[in-house]
């Protein structure tokens, strides 16, 4: 149903090319600083080499992504057109139309913001044929260094470490990627079975309606479109990237002082950033999640600083240990109840102190 040839051509016009001059580093150099300081920091291994960092431009990323949403998307399509019937040829052309322009826009904003990516397909199966990429959007790097007004090395340096723990964490946790893989077939299945089971025609209660105005006022879509199930799953991806973002976020911001004079610059710089987006950009943003995405960063990071800071890095090294190990969103909010659960304990038996409601 997604003509991905026509999705592409929209996505790379969206993108635009980027007129802001590519930084001038040693990407491989940078690499390997990183993966020293991160496996030393977080105590993670990897048990295969890091993939090669690449730079690249808005074209090529939205291309490596297209290929990737393929991989996802293409199985679930096709069967939801298998009982169409006679009208399977009218409908795929209609809805291939809709969705085809969809993807590309989607594709095509979010190419002119990403600044680097770990580019994983969260489908183990398809690793062989498709291994991970460590990619970085030297157009959109070279316009953030000019619009933060910041040192070319040192920025560059601080994405990289947060790309590349990325890498560590998928390397060095034979679990991570499985259990990532498992979660998106689940939410895949549960997709296909929407498709094949239509809601029936109705008005909404009082009560739907109430959740809807409710959840369209936080910008909160997915609750709309989803049903209680896949909820639940939800759930479950948001805690486990909310960990993997918040992580890497700790991590580049603990490993990187000696390394990063204007640190504190560049942390308010980035975060301000994630924030800036005004009217229709922030419109998209919310229908896109990218304003859950933020969240995650927020929150993830919120949940590792507080451990490390009451438990010490050994207790965040745990998250790590098993699926079992991983925060619920609820204890994402509430470390303390993490800490709990898994025995852990500060560093004089105290408990860390709640999360303020400010």
């Amino acid at each position: 149903m997604i003509d991905w040839i026509i999705a592409e051509r929209i996505a790379v016009f969206v993108a635009g090319t980027g007129d802001a001059e590519p930084p001038k580093v040693d990407l491989a150099a940078l690499a390997a600083e990183s993966e020293a300081r991160v496996t030393a920091y977080t105590g993670l291994k990897p048990a295969r080499p890091l993939p090669e960092p690449e730079g690249i431009s808005r074209k090529e990323w939205v291309a490596s992504n297209v290929s990737a949403m393929r991989l996802l998307l293409d199985p679930v399509l096709a069967r939801a057109g298998e009982g169409l019937g006679p009208l399977k040829p009218a409908v795929q052309i209609g809805f291939g139309l809709v969705l085809s322009t969809e993807v590309g826009v989607v594709l095509g904003y979010l190419g002119q913001r990403v600044l680097g990516q770990y580019e994983l397909v969260l489908l183990d199966e398809a690793v062989e044929d498709c291994p991970p990429r460590l990619l970085f959007v030297m157009p959109n790097l070279g316009q953030a260094v000019q619009a933060f007004g910041a040192e070319e090395q040192e920025f560059m340096t601080w994405v990289t470490l947060h790309e590349v723990t990325h890498a560590v964490q998928f390397a060095g946790v034979p679990w991570l990627h499985p259990h990532v893989a498992g979660l998106v077939r689940e939410l895949l299945a549960q997709a296909e079975l929407r498709v094949d089971t239509p809601r029936k025609l109705r008005m909404p209660t009082a009560d739907e309606a109430r959740r809807i105005v409710h959840a369209l006022r936080q910008g909160d879509l997915v609750s709309v479109l989803t049903n209680t199930a896949e909820r639940e799953t939800l759930d479950r991806v948001q805690a486990v990237m909310a960990v993997i973002e918040g992580h890497a976020e700790h991590v580049m911001d603990a490993v990187a002082p000696d390394l990063l004079p204007s640190l504190p610059k560049l942390r308010a710089a980035i975060d301000q950033r994630r924030r800036s987006q005004r009217g229709l950009s922030r419109l998209l943003a919310r229908l896109l999640g990218m304003e859950l995405k933020l969240k995650q960063y927020e929150r993830g990071k919120f949940f590792c600083d507080t451990i490390v800071n009451e438990a010490g890095a050994e207790a965040l090294h745990h998250v790590f240990s098993a699926p079992e190990a991983l925060p619920t969103l609820a204890e994402i909010e509430d470390p303390p109840a993490w800490l709990r659960r898994v025995g852990l304990e500060g560093p004089h038996g105290n408990e860390p102190a709640q999360r303020s409601s400010a």
